[in-house]
């Protein structure tokens, strides 16, 4: 009889395609399967030539990019070497997660797809395309597919003789099993964390704990939005980084919430625990140390202020003894109860905590060992890096909005990593965050007489401020791009404001590379108007610049000029039309790029404008 093993591979940013695969995880094992469920990098992908039966459940990324846990599978999947019939005894699906308002929508799953099929594997059903935008999210997909599946999977691979499938009602083990420590317990540093090695490059496994130098607001305190200049000091760390790359920081739970959290549930936060896997194959966590408190679990592993999916209703649905409760759980895990889920949930972005303040009955029964399994872990968060290390060297600087904005629930909505990072004031003590460097899609040109356009809105204006302070400490000072006079005037009529520089005096900004300047979104509404004006002010701008600037844009962009962009993908076809327009007044043969007609054909023509893109 053939063996009933099923593989779950995931690749996942977000988090949404690891709770995807767990989901299927569950429901194989209640057809008796021995599944495990593995991050696609955390797979020996030499394997899958002896593999019968893999689900594979993908997200993409940026401009149609792998997971950052899913790039060594990739690299290796796509080799040229690789026999094109070597998968012939793989019986294979593929769900993909994305986002159809991205060009490049499931890009990753349609090519893993393909790729898998070229190497001759067998497909049971066609890929699947979750979508983001859709009102019930991919779970309008995921649900039927995976109906239609496990009728594939069990025509193929049928339960033993005498089993059936297991009851919905009865509740999955727990991942892990958490026993609770004597007082009397040796380990060393009390159960926190343990000394590591000191490692050549920080890692999201073994970041680097970076000091807090300074936490400066930026924005004027009538200013609507927070936006903040942090510098860490990175001293002894061995990171490098250039322009365009991009600063991973893992931030923790405010103390507040995991007071309230520890309290919902009954929990000793001093207490200590070790865990163990309830699977033989199973590893632990691997940013949590051993043994370890409730405190340290809640405050640095456990999102609890993350929006909670579906698969935690399910969940929370087995500890309720409370029959109301039970209901409400168990509607908003079902198929019928997504749309009153996404109301509950989705539309007021209610957070973890609070979901578990509104069922107080079942949450006090929750059993420890579960949490794990409940909530997941705190996910870093990605921002560019807003400064040079010529400039500053051994220092990372970011440029952050705080997060915080209404929605119909009483208490506003904050970032957890952007509220925490603002709240750590160094002369207040000695603040250490975690941290480490991973390069960004955002590439500028080497030679340093390059021009470059650079359109980033807000705090989008991040990498191209250590553009600026790498070309300016490289000795690039030429007047050719200076524009004083123009941005003074713009500044006179509140259009911009700018990011002043040190060592520049009363100048606001102006003594090096002309300041870094953001429009003043303030004087522009709220909301997608306000979104729609300010890059149409942008584009005002831009077209002022060209107009007063006519010589240089004509030698500037006729030898070969670059355009970055840093949020906001659909400015460029305002970019565009306003360039367009500019084209008027200076002449077609100053725009030779122009011609290409779409940002999309730029990138894909490789002609004279080079374009780029990066996160905040």
């Amino acid at each position: 009889m053939v063996e009933r093993k099923l593989l779950v591979l995931f690749g996942s940013q977000t988090g949404t395609a690891q709770d995807t695969a767990e989901r299927i995880g569950r429901e194989a094992k209640r057809r008796h399967f021995q599944c495990r469920v593995e991050a696609l990098d955390s797979y020996d992908v030499a394997n899958l030539i002896n593999e019968l039966l893999v689900i594979f459940v993908c997200a993409t990324t940026g401009q149609g990019d792998p997971p950052d846990n899913m790039k060594m599978f990739w690299r290796f999947l796509f080799r040229k070497n690789l026999p094109l019939g070597s998968l012939c005894q793989l019986d294979y699906s593929v769900l993909g997660l994305g986002d159809s308002s991205y060009p490049k929508f499931n890009f990753v799953a349609k090519k893993l797809h393909k790729r898998v099929l070229q190497l001759g594997g067998n497909p049971l059903l066609p890929v699947a395309l979750g979508d983001d935008q859709h009102d019930l999210g991919p779970d309008a997909v995921v649900d039927p597919w995976l109906l239609a599946l496990w009728d594939k999977i069990l025509a193929l691979y049928p339960l033993p003789p005498g089993l059936e499938i297991i009851s919905p009602d009865v509740r999955p083990p727990p991942k892990y099993t958490l026993h609770y420590l004597a007082e009397d317990s040796l380990y060393p540093n009390g159960g926190l964390l343990q000394p590591i090695a000191p490692r050549a490059v920080p890692s999201e496994l073994h970041p680097f704990a970076a000091q807090v130098v300074s936490n400066q607001r930026v924005t004027a305190e009538s200013h609507f939005q927070d936006v903040r200049l942090i510098e860490f000091d990175v001293t002894g760390s061995g990171i490098m980084f250039s322009a365009g790359d991009v600063v991973m920081i893992q931030p923790q739970n405010c103390p507040e919430d995991v007071q309230q959290f520890c309290q919902l549930l009954h929990l000793d936060p001093d207490r200590r625990f070790v865990l163990k896997p309830t699977e033989p194959d199973a590893s632990l966590p691997a940013l949590l140390p051993q043994p370890c408190t409730i405190r340290h679990l809640v405050t640095h592993y456990l999102d609890i202020s993350c929006v909670p999916r579906r698969s935690f209703f399910e969940l929370l649905s087995y500890f309720s003894t409370n029959e109301l409760e039970r209901e409400k759980l168990q509607e908003f895990s079902s198929a019928q109860g997504q749309e009153e889920l996404y109301s509950y949930c989705n539309r007021p972005r209610r957070t973890t905590l609070e979901a578990l303040w509104d069922f107080p009955h079942t949450t006090c029964a929750i059993p420890p060992e579960y949490l794990l399994d409940l909530i997941p872990r705190i996910r870093p968060r990605a921002f560019s890096i807003a400064s040079s290390t010529l400039a500053h060297p051994d220092r990372i600087q970011i440029l952050m909005a705080v997060v915080r904005y209404k929605t119909q629930l009483s208490k506003p909505r904050r970032g957890l990593c952007s509220t925490w990072l603002a709240s750590l004031n160094p002369e207040q003590g000695d603040f250490r965050v975690p941290l480490w460097v991973k390069k960004g899609g955002m590439k500028f040109p080497a030679d340093p007489d390059t021009p470059v356009i650079m359109i980033g809105p807000g705090t989008g204006v991040a990498p191209f401020r250590a553009a600026i302070q790498e070309r300016v400490a490289q000795g690039c000072r030429g007047e050719e791009w200076s524009w004083e006079g123009l941005w003074m005037s713009l500044a006179a009529d509140r259009s911009v404001f700018s990011i002043p520089e040190e060592g520049t005096g009363g100048s606001g900004g102006f003594g090096q590379a002309q300041a870094l300047l953001c429009l003043n979104g303030s004087k522009l509404g709220s909301g997608a108007g306000k979104d729609q004006s300010l890059v149409y002010a942008a584009c005002v701008v831009i077209h002022r610049m060209c107009c007063k600037a006519a010589p240089w844009v004509r030698t500037g962009l006729c030898r070969g000029s670059f355009l970055a962009l840093c949020k906001w993908r659909w400015v460029v076809g305002l970019v565009f039309a306003c360039t367009r327009s500019c084209a008027s007044a200076l002449g077609p043969s100053s725009f030779p790029w122009l011609s290409c007609g779409s940002w999309q054909e730029a990138e894909a023509g490789g002609g004279e404008l080079a374009a780029l893109g990066g996160s905040s």
